[in-house]
């Protein structure tokens, strides 16, 4: 048997040990919660989203049932249709001329070169030389981000900035590209984008998104991953609209968390919560943790106290109040 420990006391190491400090400067962790019960999991989540949000983050919560967790490229686009890329594009330009001593119109509404150029005293083409050589600076040349993804912010930096440099269609295309929403690639071509986001680079993809938020002016982002639906065997006799998975797809979703785990050196900004019920742990060689040793090995805790939980291990048992025992000891 594992001991457990309290929601709120985990919650307090992981806002001083990672949200304050470490995720903040460039760092990424991935971690395990092992909630005991659904109310458990669900003040988990609520008083997550609290800390991450007070702490400047940016939370996303993904869940297995209506997200396609084993392919990456997926989870990407399900977090890319829960952000407003068009506010993240107008804080990037606001930050970048406020770090450069310009003034910034009071109302995103009155937002446009043209005005930006008059607060500061300045002709258009040369507000518009300005910011095009500190949005290559900061975007184009930030190779720590995909090639593509650069490309697509920096197309929808200079919409905002001044719709007239960019076709009209370009802004909406990057958009549904992100989201995989587009139909036709070819929509991009003038963009300079000539692949769709796909499971070849869904991953470098996302650690981009992450740097770009930090980049805009967000401490980073907090997602979580509900799994559960992983481990449930069984489909309803009547489609209920939602996402099973087959026993491979279940072994490809722990690739993905995998891949997740071994990636933390090139990602950043980011604390990646991978959220599972009781039944996960349990040896059960189809579904549970225990049918694939490459994530088992890396997340399973086999020298641990016999009465404290370690909060900071990567795999951690959590009860609403009075600590208790879960399944899923060694074997």
């Amino acid at each position: 048997m594992a001991t457990m420990m309290q929601v709120n006391d985990w919650l307090d190491v992981l806002r001083r040990e990672y949200l304050e400090d470490y995720v903040k400067r460039g760092g990424a962790a991935v971690k395990f919660a092992v909630p005991q019960d659904r109310p458990t999991q669900e003040l988990l989540m609520y008083e997550l989203e609290k800390a991450a949000e007070a702490s400047g983050y940016v939370f996303v919560a993904l869940d297995a049932s209506n997200t396609k967790i084993h392919m990456i490229d997926k989870v990407f686009h399900a977090l890319a249709k829960q952000l407003d890329w068009d506010s993240l594009a107008y804080d990037f330009l606001s930050l970048t001329l406020l770090e450069s001593n310009y003034l910034v119109p009071e109302a995103q509404s009155d937002f446009s070169l043209a005005e930006v150029a008059r607060l500061n005293g300045l002709g258009i083409g040369e507000m518009r030389a300005a910011m095009n050589s500190r949005m290559t600076d900061r975007i184009f040349r930030d190779y720590a981000m995909t090639q593509e993804f650069r490309i697509a912010m920096l197309r929808l930096c200079q919409a905002q900035l001044d719709p007239g440099d960019v076709q009209p269609s370009i802004p909406d295309s990057v958009k549904d590209w992100l989201r995989g929403d587009l139909r036709l690639i070819s929509a991009l071509k003038s963009a300079l984008i000539f692949q769709k986001i796909g499971r070849h680079n869904g991953r470098h993809m996302l650690f981009s998104l992450f740097r770009w938020l930090h980049i805009v002016g967000k401490a980073g982002m907090v997602l979580t991953l509900d799994i559960s639906r992983l481990i449930e065997a069984k489909k309803p006799s009547q489609p209920d609209g939602t996402i099973y998975y087959s026993s491979p797809a279940v072994l490809d979703g722990y690739e993905v968390l995998r891949q997740f785990i071994d990636g933390t050196d090139e990602l950043g900004f980011a604390l990646i919560l991978v959220v599972a019920p009781p039944s996960f742990l349990l040896p059960d060689e189809r579904r549970g943790l225990h049918a694939y040793d490459a994530l088992r090995l890396r997340i399973w805790d086999d020298v641990r106290d016999r009465e404290r939980p370690n909060p900071l291990s990567s795999l951690i048992r959590l009860c609403k109040e009075a600590p208790g025992d879960l399944p899923g000891g060694p074997r």
